[in-house]
Formats: structure tokens, sequence, C-alpha cells
């Protein structure tokens, strides 16, 4: 299927997942939110339904938006997020609102070869499924590191001032 949509023109493909993106992340959404409700209707409801978490809510659907389409930047995060949106009971027109953007750079992102880098790194696994496992290691260790880093340079702000 990957090389199916990579040899549809550019619109086609950008067309297809941006569809698949709003479909998917939908359906996680109203996941989460079927599972909300079957909690408020179990002896959990007290728990998931008090001030806490209203006050929680109102915080993520306040500042808390703006990972909503960063996440479709990712690979897996973005299900958790969709997913917990719908769990923490987000209205939907505020979810949709945050998702389009997210929708619209997934379906531009492999359009335009996302698609073929997932492809790549395929092969590689496929060849060296070893030297994948290093690839991956290597990237998340520099994430890691330049979260310390960028955490160490706020600390020492923090300290100075």
């Amino acid at each position: 299927m990957v090389d199916w949509i990579l040899d549809q023109p550019f619109e086609f493909a950008f067309l297809a997942l941006t569809t698949v993106a709003c479909v998917r992340s939908q359906c996680t959404y109203w996941l989460g939110r079927a599972v909300r409700a079957g909690v408020l209707r179990s002896p959990w409801a007290r728990r998931v339904s008090g001030e806490g978490a209203a006050r929680a809510r109102a915080k993520l659907e306040r500042w808390g938006w703006p990972l909503i389409p960063v996440s479709f930047l990712t690979v897996g995060f973005q299900t958790a997020v969709n997913l917990s949106a719908g769990l923490i009971g987000w209205r939907w027109a505020l979810y949709t609102l945050a998702a389009v953007p997210g929708w619209l750079a997934w379906g531009a992102l492999y359009a335009a070869g996302g698609l073929a880098i997932f492809a790549a790194i395929g092969a590689v696994a496929a060849a060296s499924p070893w030297l994948a496992v290093a690839t991956v290691q290597a990237l998340v260790a520099t994430g890691i590191g330049l979260a310390y880093w960028r955490w160490r340079r706020r600390v020492a702000a923090r300290q100075a001032a």
C-alpha cells in the first residue's frame, strides 16, 4: 500500500492521508469518550468526575490544546493524545478544531515523503535489525540529551536570577 500511495500525485496522496488522519483521530477520540461513559457508570465515577478532575479538564482545555496538533508529528504519541482527549471529556468541537492543523500537517508530511522514510527504515530493519535498533537508540539518546541540556539551562537561568 505504501508504494501505491507514493505513486499517486501529491494532491491525491495529501487528501487521502489527511482523510486517514481525520478518521483515525476521530475514532480514537470517540473510543476514549465511550470508555469514559462506561467509567462514569461504574463505582469509579466519583474519582473521575470530582472537582479535581473538573479543574484538570478546564486547564487542559485552556492550555493543553497545542499538544493535539503537535502530536500528529510523532509516531504513536498521537494515539495516546487523541485517546486521552476523549477520556478526559474534552468538548468535541474544541478537540476537532485543535486536530485540524494536525491532520493537514500529517497528510502533507507523509504525502511529501514521510512514507518513504518509513519504508527506508523498514528496509534497514529487514537488512540489519541490530542497525535499526542502534539507530533508534541513538535517536532516543540524542532526544534525552537535548532535553536534559535544555532543562539544565533553565535551572541555571533561574538560579542566576
